[in-house]
């Protein structure tokens, strides 16, 4: 697991670009802080540096980068795993193929140079990385399946900059950059931005699955989608009974634990007792000889604490189990390196304490397997309910009648305290009601909605919401539809930021089982109902492990990482809150309409109207534009 980073300049030579990229390494040293490596090379018309930081897990001795081929005409810098990397390796060497290192650097790049970019297609694993083929005169650049790993970009007429995190860009950048209005408009309705949008012009994420490839004559780039073609036809899958496809689940799940546990450094899970982190934790100590460990975090309000269904597991499965509780007094002295390593607006509050978790976990183990992924693989959101109920809905209620039904509810349905109860839930359904095709965009938008924005943002947002401005699925009939909307947005923006940045800045490696090519190409053929039956949600997942576990156990409610911020507003927080609602500030801003933000935040600091997720998404935004976009 590492950082990279990359500079091509037809301008400037490879000592300048050098000076740079030791800059921008020493950013993302928290990504790899047992070793730094760089490259660099000046032809007559261009040059090119790449560098990265390394945190070593596997081929602790011999697994130093840059890793060069034997001719030294191609060389690769890489951030990530490749779990199915032995497997590849063992085909290479059958064509005769020679290796210098045990690391699935080396195996990634002889890939490269016998099968050429379409066989990244082989590839299972979370992956960011960019190899420079002299020979080609072009630099390849890829990102993995899911978008686990990060990666940036940013071109100009002579110069190509990339790395695994924005600081990194934004200082190797010379000039000032601006704001995009386009990614500004869809954090403020997201709480997050997916790719290929940033909260800067000109300034890209590289999209999931996706290679970019860079002429280094000509200085042409192109962008290009990494096939994938299944080893397993969906027509294998599709005829299966529903007794075969749980024995296919179980069998999936536990293979790829086996091989996201490959590790030469001690290994562990996160466990928090849902579902996902339970069946994960499960699998892995029944492959393991010893005892494994597992790590759970709590809270001191009791109704955000879920440590007493993972202290069950942990017994269950006799893990050496390392239990955390927290407060805002833990939280405190985190929370601005938390937000403002996220380099752009991020208001997913289950940010800090997964950092805390990591921070807490990595004094025992350098890599911990979590549950991620297990919503959008085996449909365990109760938002995939939505296309029934607005399907329902829209059929049997005039739209004209729904509009009375919301303004009734949204004025009566308001809570003064952060609970997210039943009102909390209708509220949210009732709004989500659409009659037209952006329902579930309307869903996944956590912070503001569109018509909110209206009134509170100076700049027009007339066709800017979500469902405008990203390039998105509009024909959706089903939970299949929802998933992939989640795992090219929420997933590849939100869920996978969240830990990528949280686990680096404590220097620990996640991995998350679930994220499997086949898993996913599985899951996708299987009949709806197998995913969601009736109101029940991850049916097959839960039905394959049922026999693992107390009875009822799987079935019991989870509440999420949620942390209690819209205490923490009108305690501990407030000052600072409200120092970001001064009226000269924000004029000065020029962002916020004065009046109605101000009444939004006074609301909610008040007691009147709970706004927990709009002043938090306030928040976030407003620390990140005073702390880090004017400095």
């Amino acid at each position: 697991m590492c950082g990279i980073n990359g500079l091509y300049s037809k301008r400037e030579r490879s000592d300048e670009l050098l000076k740079k990229l030791r800059i921008a390494n020493n950013l993302i040293h928290h990504r790899g802080p047992d070793e730094s490596g760089v490259f660099s090379k000046e032809s007559s018309t261009y040059s090119v540096a790449m560098g990265m930081q390394r945190l070593s897990i596997i081929d602790l001795n011999s697994g130093a980068q840059p890793i060069y081929s034997e001719d030294g005409m191609k060389v690769i810098v890489f951030n990530g795993e490749i779990y199915n990397y032995q497997n590849l390796k063992k085909e290479l060497l059958q064509r005769g193929v020679s290796f210098k290192t045990q690391t699935d650097t080396e195996v990634l790049l002889k890939i490269y140079e016998n099968y050429g970019t379409p066989g990244f297609e082989k590839l299972d694993g979370m992956f960011a990385f960019s190899i420079y083929d002299q020979s080609e005169d072009q630099i390849i650049i890829g990102r993995d399946l899911f978008g686990e790993k990060p990666l940036y970009y940013y071109k100009n007429d002579s110069e190509f900059i990339w790395g695994s995190e924005l600081k990194s860009l934004t200082t190797s950048i010379d000039h000032d950059i601006e704001i995009s209005e386009d990614g500004m408009l869809i954090y403020f309705q997201l709480n997050y931005i997916p790719a290929p949008h940033t909260i800067y012009k000109g300034v890209k994420k590289l999209r999931a699955n996706h290679l970019l490839k860079i002429n280094c004559k000509n200085f042409e780039i192109s962008e290009v989608e990494i096939q994938q073609t299944s080893n397993k036809s969906e027509d294998e899958y599709k005829d299966l009974s529903f007794d075969q496809a749980k024995l296919k689940t179980k069998e999936l799940v536990y293979n790829s634990v086996l091989s996201r546990s490959v590790s030469d450094v001690p290994i562990g899970t996160f466990l928090s007792g849902g579902v996902d982190s339970s069946i994960i934790s499960l699998c892995l100590a029944q492959q393991k000889e010893q005892p494994i460990n597992t790590f759970s975090i709590g809270f001191e309000k009791d109704s955000f604490d879920e440590t007493d269904k993972a202290r069950t597991v942990a017994q269950l499965i006799e893990s050496d189990h390392h239990e955390f509780k927290i407060s805002f007094g833990d939280i405190k002295n985190e929370l601005d390196q938390v937000l403002l390593n996220y380099d752009e607006p991020f208001a997913d509050m289950s940010a800090i304490p997964t950092f805390l978790v990591s921070k807490l976990t990595r004094e025992y183990v350098k890599v911990a397997l979590t549950g991620d992924g297990g919503d959008e693989i085996f449909g365990g959101y109760n938002k995939y309910y939505v296309g029934k109920i607005n399907r329902f809905f829209t059929t049997f209620v005039p739209q004209r009648l729904h509009e009375s039904i919301r303004k009734f509810g949204n004025k009566y349905s308001t809570e003064r305290n952060d609970e997210r109860g039943l009102k909390f839930k209708i509220r949210k359904a009732v709004n989500a009601i659409s009659y037209e095709d952006d329902y579930y965009y309307k869903i996944i938008s956590l912070g503001f909605q569109i018509n909110e924005l209206k009134n509170i943002l100076k700049t027009n947002v007339s066709n800017k919401s979500v469902f405008n401005l990203l390039e998105v699925q509009t024909d959706l009939d089903g939970i299949h539809e929802y998933r992939d909307i989640d795992r090219n947005i929420s997933l590849e923006g939100d869920m996978l930021v969240k830990v990528d940045r949280a686990s680096m800045l404590a220097s620990l490696e996640c991995r998350a089982p679930f994220l499997n090519k086949e898993l996913w190409q599985f899951t996708k053929s299987l009949p709806e109902k197998f995913l969601l039956n009736g109101w029940n949600k991850k049916y097959i997942l839960k039905e394959a492990f049922k026999d693992q576990f107390p009875k009822g156990f799987l079935e019991k409610p989870k509440t999420g990482f949620d942390i209690p911020v819209g205490d923490w507003f009108r305690g501990d927080l407030k000052s600072e809150l409200l120092s970001y609602t001064e009226t000269d500030k924000l004029k000065n801003q020029g962002i916020f309409q004065v009046s109605e933000i101000k009444e939004i935040v006074y609301n909610h600091i008040n007691g009147k109207i709970d706004n927990t997720f709009r002043v938090w998404n306030f928040y976030c935004f407003q620390k990140w534009f005073f702390e880090t976009h004017l400095k």
